[in-house]
């Protein structure tokens, strides 16, 4: 039976660590090799993210059944500033801390679905789910 995992992020071991063990996850749950490196890097980014912005946070992963689809569903949590500008920051090219840009938009196009909650000082919560047997 496949299980949740739950980590603290707080430095960038954290973020492979987490990377690692939701690919593994991943394999466990049946994905093919392309959709578990999908959830490998959306992982590590979501987890870079909260090192980079947040200094610390949390990254869940747990299978998730909606009807006859299986899945498994990430969730990245912090308490740090927030995202001032959701639509601004899902824009390729967009960074505030110097690196590519790319991060929270090619996310987004890795998973079947993808959402932010944030504000300004109140922390951010993505969730992200990828599903069984997809054509991505």
């Amino acid at each position: 039976m496949t299980e949740t995992i739950q980590l603290r992020v707080t430095t960038e071991a954290d973020v492979y660590v987490a990377a690692h063990q939701v690919k593994a996850l991943a394999r466990q749950m049946g994905f093919n090799e392309a959709d578990q490196t999908r959830v490998e890097t959306v992982t590590s980014e979501l987890a870079r993210n909260i090192v980079l912005y947040a200094g610390e946070g949390t990254v869940k992963a747990q299978p998730v059944t909606r009807g006859r689809r299986r899945g498994l569903e990430i969730q990245a949590l912090d308490h740090g500033p927030g995202i001032a500008d959701i639509e601004l920051a899902m824009k390729d090219g967009y960074t505030t801390s110097g690196g590519l840009g790319s991060g929270l938009g090619g996310a987004k196009r890795m998973m079947d679905e993808f959402h932010i909650e944030s504000a300004p000082g109140q922390g951010t919560k993505v969730t992200a789910t990828k599903w069984l047997n997809t054509q991505h």
